[in-house]
């Protein structure tokens, strides 16, 4: 379908057919306006086996002197050059809490980092993601300001709740109060909050705020962001009386967003992040793939941490056995470890309640926190574990379980790395950091065990002995990485096959598109060794063998996998 006919469409499902027509003309003069800026970038081309993306804030590494977004960018075009192949930037505009999520200024990059020209620069060297903050804005910025004052245009920017509606159902990931009593001009009022006071949600139902928004996506797409990361895009519409996530209008909202991406740069791609159950989450791609074209895969961080603590892969295998990729244009972003916590609500209907009470259990005993959501009936219920992805891995003090624990998020990843998608890697999880504590206390925040800065001295010292965390940590994932993309079966919109070898092993077929390419991966996630069979594959000295680590290889495809070790064999090699 024409990209203008979907925008249309969509317009009149979400304002009606009299504002339709004045919101699509202002929808055409916008893309009509960026189209006339010129582009700093030519297009990337499509994803392929050989792309995997990495995490990292705009300082996330610093040296004196330079802005951050310029060490970012210099890190990783001499550290990671061969390893990554595009970087999700998160925010940096200028904001005012969330290390960067209540954002003050969405045209703006914030002095401390830098300026759009460090961003650019990031861009024409790597694919960049960059996100759309769209559910809320800062009650300290410019625009709740200028909603404050009652100026016009700006009166309905934000979600003001009138009278006494029923809000029981309403959806929260968080247990501060929904609303939050503020005065503006025309008096006393209530603006909802869903992430908390000093975010405060944005009115969809006004046009205007939804063009405002537009016009912030076509700027970042014109700063250079070939990815486009829709924040928080779960909660964007509210109707009081339902639970206000995921409703029709909420899809309606990205299929319009893809049809303007369609028609002004239908090179860039659009990536919903919705830490929800998984059938919830998969729901964004569309029922046709009209919505976005990458959805992060958040089922996966819980199960796999599940699956290497217990030593069983059975759950894993079963919930991979029903993973696809959608269609040839959509797909799964693969991740362990990022900037936030480890999502519990993606398995709410793939673990017993049992199983991930022993998680929660596993994060506290390994110094992390738990953060909560309101459940139902003014209770609350574990949302997320917030632990760096090696400790959680590590069973305790010494440097005997620290080697064991290295062992097991190194194969964790090699999961991450085999099943079909993109792999999207956390800054931190490629130098083998681990979590800061003592940050919760300083930041007041439990998110800030896994966000901690680092200086670029300290962590190139690192790099440059190779018996080191770091050092080991990279080289292990250049190794698979570089792996990866050899071969074509790796194909981000492929195929998979799960090989049921018993539960201590996790294994899949991989295919391309095509089924011209093919490999074979298997992963011990126990802390035994382990001995399976895989029919016609060649001993170890066959150049088919992609990337091997704790493992033998005897005639005939007779595997012995060390504790928590794995192999890759290709078989179009």
């Amino acid at each position: 379908m024409d990209a203008w006919l979907t925008v249309e469409r969509e317009l009149e499902v979400l304002y009606g057919p009299v504002a339709t027509e004045t919101t699509g003309a202002a929808l055409r003069a916008l893309v009509g306006r960026w189209h006339g800026r010129p582009h700093p970038l030519p297009g990337r081309g499509p994803l392929t086996a050989g792309d995997c993306l990495a995490i990292a804030y705009p300082d996330h590494v610093t040296t004196a002197g330079e802005a951050p977004l310029a060490t970012l960018g210099r890190f990783l075009d001499t550290h990671l050059a061969e390893v990554v192949t595009g970087v999700h930037v998160l925010p940096c505009y200028p904001w005012s809490s969330d290390d960067g999520f209540a954002v003050t200024d969405y045209h703006a990059v914030e002095p401390a980092y830098g300026s759009w020209a460090d961003v650019t620069a990031i861009a024409r060297r790597r694919r960049l993601m960059l996100d759309l903050v769209l559910n809320h804005a800062s009650a300290q910025g410019d625009w709740y300001q200028r909603f404050l004052a009652g100026e016009p245009g700006y009166e309905r920017r934000f979600f003001v709740v009138a009278g006494d509606p029923d809000l029981a159902a309403v959806t929260r990931p968080r247990t501060t109060p929904l609303l939050t009593p503020t005065v503006t001009a025309a008096g006393p009022c209530r603006v909802w909050t869903t992430f908390g006071p000093d975010q405060v949600d944005l009115d969809y139902r006004a046009p205007a705020t939804l063009l405002a928004m537009v016009e912030v996506l076509l700027d970042y797409v014109a700063r250079g962001a070939t990815l486009i990361r829709l924040d928080a895009v779960a909660f964007v519409w509210k109707t009081p009386g339902t639970p206000c996530v995921h409703l029709d209008e909420t899809h309606a909202l990205v299929r319009l967003l893809r049809a303007v991406l369609d028609a002004a740069a239908p090179d860039v791609l659009l990536v919903t992040e919705t830490n929800v159950p998984h059938a919830q989450n998969v729901s964004y791609f569309g029922q046709a793939g009209e919505e976005a074209q990458l959805v992060y895969n958040f089922a996966l961080p819980p199960l796999a941490l599940h699956t290497f603590l217990t030593g069983d892969a059975t759950t894993l295998s079963a919930w991979a056995s029903g993973l696809a990729a959608p269609s040839r244009r959509a797909t799964l972003l693969n991740f362990l470890g990022s900037h936030d916590g480890i999502g519990l609500n993606p398995v709410q209907d793939l673990l017993p309640e049992s199983a991930v009470a022993r998680l929660v259990d596993a994060a506290l005993a390994r110094g992390g926190r738990v953060s909560w959501r309101a459940g139902t009936s003014g209770t609350r219920a574990p949302y997320e574990l917030n632990i760096n992805y090696l400790d959680a891995l590590v069973d305790g003090p010494g440097s005997a379980a620290a080697e064991r624990g290295l062992d097991r998020f190194l194969c964790a990843h090699a999961v991450a790395l085999a099943i079909v998608g993109v792999p999207i890697l956390y800054l931190h999880s490629l130098l083998g950091s681990r979590g800061n504590p003592r940050a919760v206390a300083v930041h007041g925040s439990a998110r800030a065990i896994n966000r901690a800065r680092l200086d670029l001295a300290d962590v190139e010292h690192a790099l440059r002995r190779p018996g080191t965390r770091r050092a080991r940590t990279l080289a292990a994932f250049r190794r698979l990485i570089l792996g990866r993309r050899r071969s074509g079966a790796f194909d981000p919109y492929g195929h998979q096959d799960v090989l049921d070898l018993g539960p201590a092993c996790f294994a899949l077929r991989r295919r391309d598109r095509d089924g011209a390419a093919a490999a074979v991966c298997v992963h011990n996630v126990t802390g035994d060794t382990v001995t399976v069979d895989l029919p016609r594959v060649p001993a170890a000295g066959s150049k088919r063998w992609l990337a091997v680590r704790g493992s033998r290889v005897a005639g005939g495809g007779r595997l012995t996998l060390a504790p928590h070790g794995h192999a890759w064999w290709l078989a179009d090699a």
